[in-house]
């Protein structure tokens, strides 16, 4: 009996790179004492202190509700609020923009370029 072979696409090993690496980055974060309030040091203590969504949990709940592949994701702090800015790859070739509130997941804004 033949062993079964499967494959995985580039671009999601490339996307599982990008994302090890985010990961990594985010978890290794030092700041120097005088940059103690820094986006990077916020981040980080958001995301240990459990006040914001962690990454996959946002990717899963956009692949699910928008149908396609991430291709660019950012953390940004804005205004007091941490948002995830991603971008899909939708069929048909069109990028899909979403910015999502990281406490609670909710979509602040949604675009799409044809």
């Amino acid at each position: 009996m033949p062993t079964p072979s499967f494959s995985i696409p580039r671009r999601s090993w490339i996307l599982l790179a990008a994302l090890l690496l985010m990961a990594a980055a985010l978890a290794s974060w030092t700041t120097p004492s005088d940059a103690g309030d820094s986006d990077h040091e916020l981040a980080r203590q958001a995301l240990q202190q459990g006040r914001v969504l962690p990454l996959r949990t946002v990717l899963d709940q956009v692949e699910r509700d928008y149908q396609g592949q991430v291709i660019k994701v950012e953390f940004e702090h804005d205004d007091g609020r941490f948002i995830y800015e991603i971008r899909l790859l939708q069929s048909g070739g069109r990028v899909a923009k979403l910015k999502i509130d990281a406490r609670d997941g909710k979509v602040l804004s949604f675009k799409r370029k044809d």
